[in-house]
């Protein structure tokens, strides 16, 4: 995500959506009564028959849905205003498609925590996201997952013959030198390719260093060249292991607090009531938060204001993982504490 532009005094923000996660999180920030314009088509009437007509139209938004499967955002809602004057009809309805390299505004009245999110997501877009190998018994081909694309590099090369003496010896070379780069990194690893070669490297970690076995997912793919990225891509492996490593994250947020409550030490909290009050005493230093919730409750969006005042770190949970439905069970909102509350 890039944000273009932000006028707080107007409420006006701008951004560049660049994957399918943006499209999630304005999905999240998004609320009935919003004014969201952009490019679209609009079906007219020339003569006896229609034709569709590229506009720029701004529509005060009344549905909003998010469709992983089409890798689209669809905002539905009544036109306000738009250009040509001669395709647009004010008071109609029409729905607004935003897809990645969509550009949208967004005109509200904007609440802190939303737009901290939206700032996250745009340097999330800069980090590296994950890293991939693949590879077989001659090549290994580094890749590293961005916001906004894939980018190569580098590359290892083993020209060993299984008729050497030596092919041993120079197989593990080839594997340290791949072990040594991903030690380097903290990001989890996709390590893929054809045939053994991937397992043998499986094994070699193993031996060498077990503890960076649990940062990689070993998978398959038929190339150890950019087209087996790509298959990696089409058959929904990548997509899988990034929802892997965001299901981590809040099942271990849930899981200390889980433990906190059960060890009774007044340092993790649930429920509105009881995060609200934790929120007044300038005490929490996590709040973790069910997207749904924070959406459709004002008394939610008060504490999460609240706490980002105190400059206590807001972890939104989805609702459709199992960290947050085991959250939605706790209330859908807890804090884990800086200290205890009397």
């Amino acid at each position: 995500m890039r944000i273009l532009k932000y006028d707080h005094k107007l409420g006006e923000l701008k951004v560049l959506l660049e994957n399918l996660e943006d499209l999630w999180h304005l999905d999240k920030v998004l609320e009935a009564g919003d004014i969201v314009e952009g490019d679209t088509f609009r079906t007219v009437k020339v003569g006896d028959r229609e034709e569709k007509k590229h506009v720029y139209i701004a529509i005060s938004v009344e549905q909003i849905e998010f469709s992983k499967s089409l890798n689209r955002l669809r905002m539905l809602g009544k036109i306000t205003r738009g250009s040509p004057e001669e395709f647009v009809q004010l008071g109609k309805y029409h729905t607004i498609e935003a897809e990645p390299q969509s550009k949208i505004t967004v005109h509200k009245e904007w609440k802190q925590y939303q737009i901290n999110r939206l700032r996250q997501a745009e340097k999330e877009t800069k980090k590296p996201r994950l890293r991939i190998i693949v590879l077989d018994d001659e090549h290994a081909l580094n890749a590293i997952l961005r916001g906004y694309g894939v980018e190569y590099g580098p590359e290892f090369n083993f020209s060993g013959s299984k008729r050497d003496e030596k092919y041993e010896e120079r197989q593990r070379e080839y594997f340290g030198k791949i072990a040594a780069e991903i030690e380097k990194h903290e990001e989890r690893y996709v390590i893929a390719g054809p045939g053994f070669t991937k397992d043998n490297l499986k094994k070699f970690i193993e031996d060498k260093n077990p503890k960076l076995i649990k940062k990689i997912s070993f998978e398959s793919c038929s190339y150890a060249e950019r087209s087996g990225i790509n298959e990696l891509f089409k058959n929904g492996v990548i997509e899988r292991v990034m929802g892997e490593e965001r299901l981590a994250k809040e099942l271990q947020l849930v899981e200390q607090l889980m433990v906190e409550i059960n060890k009774d030490s007044g340092l993790g909290e649930y429920g509105l009531a009881q995060v609200k009050q934790a929120a007044e005493a300038y005490a929490i230093g996590k709040l973790l938060v069910l997207d749904e919730f924070l959406r459709t409750s004002k008394e939610a969006e008060e504490v999460v204001t609240l706490a980002e005042k105190n400059k206590a770190e807001i972890v939104i949970f989805s609702s459709e993982s199992e960290g947050g439905a085991r959250l939605g069970g706790l209330g859908k909102i807890a804090a884990l504490l800086k200290f205890k509350i009397l």
